[in-house]
C-alpha cells in the first residue's frame, strides 16, 4: 500500500481516516476518533449511513457538517431521507425518529447537505462507495442506486454477478465500502487487500470501525451507546 501523503482541495493531509456505518451512535463515534489519535493534519471521511437507528443522529450530522477537514459520501439512509422529503418514497420509522432528533428548524438544512453528498470519492489510495460496485462497468457508469446500496441497487448487482459481489471487483484501486457486515462477526472485511468492508454493526451493539490511510490500518471500538 502507498505511504505517501495525499491532497484534497489544495490541503495536504498526513492521513485519512475512513469510518464505517455510524447510524447515529455519537458517543461511539467520539470514542473511535479518540482512539485513532488524529490531529489537524488528518482528514476524516464517513463512508455513509451516518444517521438512523442510534440515539443522536443530530450530533453525528453536526460533526460531519461543521467540522474542518471532515466530509462524507452518501449512503442509502441519507438517500432515503432526501427522497422521502421530496415525496419520492415513504419515510420509515428510522427517518421519522432522526427527523425528530434533528428538529424541524434544522431539518431542511440537514437535508440540503445530505442531498449534496457525492455517491463516491476517488482518492489517490482507494475508491470509496457506500454500497456496491458492478464489475465491467466504469466508475462513471455505475448506477447511483448501486453505489449507495439501495434495495434496487442490490437486486441489480445480484442479477448481474455472482454473490458475494466483492469477489468480482475489477477496479484499479482498493475499494472501501460500508453497508453490510460481510464477515458476520462485527469485524472489518479484508478481501485480498482489494476490498475493505467497514460496517461492523455498531448500532446493533457491535463495533464501529475505521481504516487509516495510507497504511490501511484498522481502528475499532465497541459500541458504547
Amino acid at each position: 500500500m502507498t505511504s505517501s501523503v495525499t491532497q484534497q482541495g489544495g490541503t495536504t493531509f498526513a492521513r485519512r481516516f475512513i469510518i464505517g456505518d455510524i447510524h447515529g451512535c455519537w458517543r461511539t463515534l467520539r470514542a473511535l476518533l479518540d482512539k485513532a489519535g488524529l490531529n489537524e493534519a488528518d482528514e476524516v471521511i464517513s463512508i455513509g449511513d451516518m444517521v438512523d437507528g442510534g440515539g443522536n443522529s443530530a450530533g453525528v450530522l453536526r460533526y460531519f457538517r461543521h467540522t474542518p477537514h471532515v466530509r462524507a459520501i452518501m449512503g442509502n439512509h441519507e438517500r432515503k431521507h432526501v427522497w422521502s422529503y421530496r415525496g419520492q418514497v415513504a419515510a420509515g420509522d428510522a427517518q421519522v425518529e432522526t427527523r425528530a432528533q434533528i428538529g424541524e428548524a434544522d431539518y431542511p438544512a440537514a437535508l440540503a447537505w445530505m442531498a449534496a453528498l457525492p455517491n463516491y470519492l476517488d482518492l489517490p489510495e482507494a475508491l470509496l462507495v457506500h454500497g456496491f460496485y458492478l464489475p465491467g462497468v466504469p466508475l462513471t457508469g455505475q448506477p447511483p442506486m448501486v453505489l449507495t446500496g439501495t434495495l434496487e441497487g442490490e437486486a441489480l448487482v445480484r442479477e448481474r454477478c455472482a454473490w458475494p459481489w466483492y469477489e468480482h471487483y475489477d477496479g484499479e484501486k482498493p475499494l472501501i465500502v460500508g453497508h453490510r457486515d460481510y464477515t458476520g462477526q462485527q469485524q472489518v472485511l479484508n478481501f485480498r487487500d482489494r476490498v475493505f468492508g467497514l460496517d461492523s454493526r455498531c448500532v446493533y451493539g457491535g463495533n464501529l470501525s475505521g481504516l487509516l490511510l495510507p497504511e490501511f490500518r484498522v481502528v475499532q471500538v465497541r459500541s458504547c451507546e
